[in-house]
């Protein structure tokens, strides 16, 4: 006879992967904090409620300066998930744990997404509630097309490839795409292009009225873009460590 010892339910324990914002400080600390301040008032929000990994494999720290940073990050309402790069003797309990193993980029297929059901990938991928997301290649995807305007409060994170939006990018929405982005309108939000370490992703808009543009991390806010290429169809790209632009035809 076989006899029930407990009805308790085991607690289920599954493995998932989820895109996060890298921070890498650089020295001196505090110029950097300073740089980031600067960030943060030209594009209000943009770390507020995202997952964020601080990086510090490239820099000289001490435990105690580690504490100081991730202090003076979470004073900016920059929460730190994990800690990659850092030697073990820098850790103690309390702070956020150790992490290895991240990758550019996911390397698991991507399920279908119907049209016109809001975008919601599973496992290892985010696009954003978006009405009407069309993907072009159900085995190997290197691109989607949003056919609807992206209203404000929206986000489509998308690191497997290019973004084409048909339609603008309001105030407040965002397009964050592992390759280059592509919006038939106006952009008068964020973009960031290459966001997986893709130096020669692009920005192509119909537009431009951006808050921020970015690729491959280097970032460019509303007031550092050149007056002349606001309202104009632009294309952006990276040299170096500068984003250049160019009106199209």
């Amino acid at each position: 006879m076989t006899k029930v010892l407990t009805d308790t339910r085991s607690i289920r324990i599954k493995g998932r992967s989820f895109l996060a914002l890298v921070l890498s400080p650089e020295p001196p600390l505090d110029g950097w904090l300073a740089r980031l301040d600067d960030l943060a008032s030209r594009s209000a929000g943009f770390f507020l409620g995202r997952p964020v990994v601080l990086d510090v494999a490239d820099i000289e720290i001490d435990r105690a300066q580690l504490k100081n940073l991730i202090d003076e990050l979470g004073k900016r309402n920059v929460r730190i998930m994990g800690i990659e790069g850092g030697r073990p003797s820098l850790f103690e309990p309390g702070m956020p744990p150790a992490m290895r193993g991240g990758r550019p980029a996911p390397d698991v297929e991507v399920p279908t997404l119907e049209a016109g059901a809001d975008a919601k990938a599973a496992g290892n991928n985010e696009a954003a509630a978006v009405p009407q997301l069309e993907q072009q290649s159900a085995r190997a995807i290197s691109s989607i097309v949003i056919r609807e305007p992206v209203r404000s409060g929206q986000s489509v994170i998308f690191p497997e490839g290019d973004v084409t939006v048909i339609g603008s990018v309001a105030s407040g929405a965002e397009i964050i795409a592992g390759g280059s982005v592509h919006i038939y309108g106006t952009l008068r939000g964020r973009a960031l292009a290459g966001s997986v370490g893709n130096s020669s992703a692009r920005i192509f808009c119909r537009r431009l009225e951006a808050e921020l543009l970015a690729i491959d991390g280097v970032y460019k806010t509303a007031e550092d873009m050149a007056p002349n290429l606001r309202g104009q169809a632009v294309q952006l790209w990276l040299e170096g460590d500068s984003i250049m632009a160019e009106r199209l035809n």
